[in-house]
């Protein structure tokens, strides 16, 4: 039963990937440990950003797919297809300070969104993550996420600003459950909440 889910898994996130073409706010959903080394990453995780202003939430799916580069930097694609809001990006993480109990790493990338009847937009994004483990099999983590975005066709710029805590469960030895919260910093920002599964592949 476990080996069909995996492979359902497996088969949603290549199709998710697939699927997004340019595009949606993009989420963290993982410690600041990196993918080991030769190891590949399936993550798919149902996503909403919160109302604001009196407005509706937006529901959907983000999903990242990455690969292990080094014992200390990863690569990932990570998109985002929400109501009237898609999101494509890809971002680099470096494993900066790898401690007994502590981690810390920093991620640098850049991304697209499309959102039906508004400005589409691209932009950078950054984000600094700090992970500990009180338990076996359990992490928690908390990250600061921006991203630098400017709309096209136009001078307009704005930044998304997110704090962003977490946890991250092992269900078993290549297979993870993530949870998140991104609180908004801004006025420009929607806070999310997130929850998923990160399938590892060796």
């Amino acid at each position: 039963m476990l080996r069909k889910m995996i492979v359902i898994l497996a088969a949603m996130a290549l199709l998710f990937v697939a699927a997004v073409t340019v595009s949606a706010q993009g989420v963290l959903m993982n410690s600041a440990e990196t993918i080991n080394q030769g190891n590949f990453k399936l993550a798919l995780f149902p996503t909403v950003l919160l109302g604001k202003n009196g407005g509706d939430p937006l529901w959907g799916v983000a999903g990242r797919v990455g690969y292990g580069l080094t014992p200390h930097i990863d690569i990932e694609a990570k998109g985002a297809i929400l109501k009237d809001l898609k999101y494509f990006g890809a971002d680099v993480e470096y494993w900066l300070v790898q401690g007994k109990n502590v981690n810390v790493s920093v991620a640098l990338g850049g991304h697209m969104t499309d959102s039906n009847g508004g400005a589409d937009s691209s932009g950078i994004d950054t984000s600094v993550l700090f992970s500990t483990s009180p338990v076996k099999l359990l992490e928690f983590y908390a990250g600061l996420k921006l991203g630098f975005d400017s709309i096209k066709n136009s001078d307009e710029n704005y930044t998304l600003a997110h704090l962003v805590p977490g946890l991250e469960y092992r269900l078993g030895p290549d297979l993870d459950f993530l949870a998140e919260f991104g609180l908004a910093l801004n006025d420009y920002s929607r806070s999310y909440v997130s929850v998923g599964l990160a399938l590892y592949l060796r």
